[in-house]
């Protein structure tokens, strides 16, 4: 699964501390927290007909996030959610669209990983991008990486921080193999999710996915959660081992960026017949319909 250029982002207007650019013109300084140490938070959002899916608990995340790792500012929600919008006016987007924002610690005084060089206020990127759901429809080939998600004692999941490097270094060992993605698994052995999105097991009409304990709190995954106690789907969240997702009918990864996405082969095996399992395609559905009638509007 490699994305590819979408022309219809040649011409990006990007927004860079409210102030709005070219996509070639924008930039920030090498003095930035994000440069520096990969010190910043983030969240991916989703805009569907002019509506943000899950904005209110994106925002939360977010500042929750910036809390953790003690930014001494964070812009209140009105702001971030004006500078979004500004964005998505100055691009004329109203649908298909994945929007990218991010708030760093801000620009050191001299280079160095201290947060008190931090004398300025904080630097919040918005990127919008013409984006669909990335993920085939067709189901996705996993490899289970040998590359291990840290526990809370070394850092907290829950932070949802810009050092990515644990997920790409799995996602370069996911290409090597030909595979889609990779799956990581904690210190004990269980798995914990994907170099990008959470995983889910079907089983005997069960839907399964791993306890937020190596993995951050996933706001697609707490959204199937919430579907599956709405129509009664026997659902749980336990310790799960990858040979139980060998054994499982099938299998899903969920994320902003992909929305819900068959899983048809692990380790170059078969889950369950090996195609995209009709739990997975009925969740799907019910996850498109909440997209398309929940939201928080932003544009018209």
């Amino acid at each position: 699964m490699l994305q590819q250029f979408n022309e219809k982002n040649r011409n990006l207007i990007v927004n860079i501390n409210g102030r709005l650019m070219h996509r070639d013109e924008a930039g920030i300084s090498p003095f930035d927290s994000a440069v520096q140490g990969g010190d910043a938070v983030w969240e991916g959002l989703r805009l569907y007909q002019g509506r943000i899916f899950k904005l209110p608990e994106h925002l939360e995340r977010l500042r929750r996030s910036a809390s953790a790792l003690a930014f001494v500012e964070i812009p209140p929600n009105e702001i971030l959610i004006e500078e979004i919008k500004r964005t998505l006016l100055a691009n004329q987007m109203r649908d298909g669209v994945h929007i990218r924002l991010t708030l760093t610690r801000g620009v050191k005084i001299t280079s160095g990983m201290d947060p008190r060089l931090n004398k300025s206020g904080p630097t919040v990127i918005v990127l919008a991008e013409h984006k669909a759901p990335v993920y085939s429809k067709a189901g996705l080939a996993l490899i289970t990486s040998k590359i291990r998600r840290p526990p809370p004692e070394v850092l907290d999941p829950r932070i949802h921080h810009a050092n990515l490097l644990n997920s790409i270094l799995a996602k370069i060992e996911a290409n090597s193999m030909g595979a889609d993605d990779a799956i990581l698994l904690d210190l004990h052995g269980f798995v914990a999710e994907t170099n990008a999105t959470h995983l889910f097991v079907v089983r005997g009409g069960e839907v399964a996915t791993s306890r937020v304990r190596a993995c951050p709190d996933g706001i697609t995954r707490a959204t199937v959660l919430e579907i599956c106690a709405k129509e009664g789907i026997p659902h749980r969240e336990t310790d799960l081992t990858i040979d139980e997702f060998y054994a499982g009918d099938e299998a899903f990864c969920t994320g902003t960026m992909g929305e819900l996405a068959g899983v048809t082969k692990i380790d170059d095996r078969l889950i369950g017949r090996g195609e995209v399992g009709s739990m997975t395609k009925s969740l799907s559905e019910l996850y498109v319909r909440r997209t398309a009638s929940e939201g928080f509007q932003i544009v018209l």
